[in-house]
Formats: C-alpha cells, sequence, structure tokens
C-alpha cells in the first residue's frame, strides 16, 4: 500500500501524520486490497475569525477508485468524520464484491430450458 498524506496552507507534522495513519489501520482492516492511498490535509481561510480545516482521501481500491472529503472547523475531527465515511464506502464496495446471492449461470440456463 502506497500512502501519501500532504498538507495545503499547512505543514504536516509527525503527530498530524501518526493520527491519519492509525485512522487508516481501521479501513485496511475491513479491506486488504488497498493499493494507493493520497490524503491531502488543508485549511481555507474563508474570513479573519472563520477557518475551515479541510481532509481529503483518494483511496485505489482493486476495481475502484473511492473520493472522500470532509470539513471541519478542528482539523482532528475533519479527520474523523472523514474516516468514517470512508470506512462506509469501503464496506459498501466490499460487500458489492462478495455479493453471491444472485443465480448461477448455469441455474439460469437450466431454467430457460425447462
Amino acid at each position: 500500500m502506497n500512502l501519501t498524506i500532504s498538507g495545503h496552507h499547512l505543514e504536516v507534522t509527525p503527530s498530524l501524520r501518526e493520527y491519519v495513519m492509525t485512522k487508516l489501520d481501521r479501513i485496511t482492516r475491513h479491506f486488504d486490497q488497498v493499493v494507493d492511498v493520497t490524503v491531502v490535509l488543508s485549511v481555507e481561510k474563508l474570513k479573519e475569525k472563520e477557518r475551515r480545516q479541510k481532509a481529503e482521501v483518494n483511496l485505489h481500491v482493486k476495481g475502484r477508485d473511492i473520493y472522500v472529503e470532509s470539513a471541519h472547523a478542528d482539523l482532528y475531527a475533519a479527520i474523523d468524520e472523514l474516516m468514517d465515511k470512508l470506512d462506509r464506502q469501503v464496506i459498501r464496495h466490499k460487500d458489492r464484491l462478495q455479493d453471491h446471492h444472485h443465480e448461477s449461470i448455469k441455474k439460469q440456463q437450466l431454467s430457460g430450458v425447462a
């Protein structure tokens, strides 16, 4: 798994990097076919008092690219919200891959003949 963590208008400190990596462990626990992860942490200065912390993830898994973004006043809260959203999408993707509740082709052909 390739992991890239970058910052836009902020410096990515070792504590931020460690926090993101521990949160990503939850994703890799659910789905181990993660190829590439790109995390972008940014600060948008809207007004003097109003700052918005934004976190984005682009996750490349086998068969699909998943993009999630989240914004909050606190960067750690934005990362938490981001990982919750990402976790739901990864689980949904995994369920779609493992969905074996459809009829097999042989059964469809046999039922069409009879």
